[in-house]
């Protein structure tokens, strides 16, 4: 084996490991080789998708496809950091889109339709994305990843009979795979199966665990920090409910709430709500808080986040709809009954 592909060889070894740096410096080590080699920039923007830098990744797979313009696999790589954290859907839609022209193998196919998929639904174009998912090759699927790719977009467009059989069968041939089981919980829970919904739960949110905070998490104590921030700076209707609660940040709702029904994949949880005789949320605070406790998950916030920079975005947001959905739609639903 040649030294640049040696160099390369180890930087996905590296990045199979989570040791992003030592693969970044194998890529760079690649390139000084070979600076117009477009699987090194490939590598390299790989590298920085994981590290949640987007621009850099795009910027490095933009390279890979300047220098190879039939680059398939680069352009796939660059979609889904156009979806996520980028979420120029637009742009992702654009890489599919030349992906497709190239595919000639079913997985290929399958690979640029989920990730088209997945854009359209993120502009909202709905009536778009379930013509997508009707191209899709019929299966059987060879790779357990995209029986459940598949089965989840069967699941968004509301085909869930389709949906539970793909996703029952990538969760039987991947026991470790942590989106197959919340999407197994999801759709037992649809189906009145609560004790099967919750033991998928548990499994998905033990895996969620294993795999820990991406590498470019902040620390426990920053993240309390930056979502103190967020809980601070809250528009003041909001924020005077939680405004004197005390806030914990923790990886991931307990194993005892998510059997008591708490979504495993939850951003926020408000706890310990001062309540009315009727046991309804309290909002005339007096000596009382109106909410005692606010957990933040930070596994969750950052899987949706992407990266450092959305961190604080994703807690506002999942802050606004919770104080939002447990005391305001009360009080106006409470309105329109009287």
């Amino acid at each position: 084996m040649d030294q640049f592909s040696a160099h390369l060889d180890r930087g996905w070894d590296l990045v199979q490991r989570g040791d992003t740096r030592g693969a970044e410096a194998s890529a760079r080590r690649a390139l000084e080789i070979d600076p117009n080699s477009p699987e090194a920039h490939n590598l390299l923007g790989y590298v920085a998708a994981l590290e949640g830098e987007g621009e850099e990744a795009i910027e490095a797979y933009r390279q890979a496809i300047a220098l190879d313009e039939t680059y398939l696999e680069a352009m796939l790589n660059a979609a889904e950091v156009y979806i996520h954290p980028i979420g120029d859907y637009e742009q992702a839609i654009e890489m599919c889109d030349q992906a497709l022209e190239l595919a000639e193998v079913d997985e290929e196919v399958i690979d640029a339709l989920l990730l088209k998929f997945d854009a359209l639904l993120g502009k909202g174009d709905a009536e778009e994305a379930g013509r997508v998912v009707a191209r899709m090759p019929e299966g059987p699927y060879d790779n357990p990843n995209h029986t459940f790719l598949v089965g989840r977009a069967y699941y968004e467009v509301g085909r869930t009979e389709r949906a539970t059989q793909l996703i029952e069968e990538a969760s039987a041939k991947d026991p470790r795979h942590a989106e197959a089981h919340y999407y197994l919980g999801l759709v037992r829970d649809e189906q009145g199966d609560m004790r099967g919904a919750t033991q998928a739960f548990l499994r998905s949110r033990e895996l969620d665990l294993e795999m820990g905070m991406p590498p470019w998490a902040p620390n426990r104590e920053a993240f309390a920090a930056l979502a103190k921030k967020a809980s601070d700076e809250l528009n003041p209707v909001l924020r005077r409910y939680v405004e004197r609660a005390d806030l914990y940040v923790s990886d991931l709702p307990g194993m005892e709430l998510v059997a008591e029904g708490v979504d495993p994949r939850a951003l926020v949880l408000l706890d310990g709500l001062a309540t009315d005789e009727q046991g309804r949320p309290e909002r005339q605070a007096g000596d009382n808080r109106p909410c005692a406790r606010v957990f933040v998950y930070g596994l969750n916030v950052a899987r949706l986040a992407g990266n450092v920079d959305g961190l604080e975005r994703e807690v506002t947001l999942a802050l606004e709809r919770e104080i939002t959905a447990t005391f305001l739609e009360t009080d106006q639903d409470e309105k329109t009954l009287n």
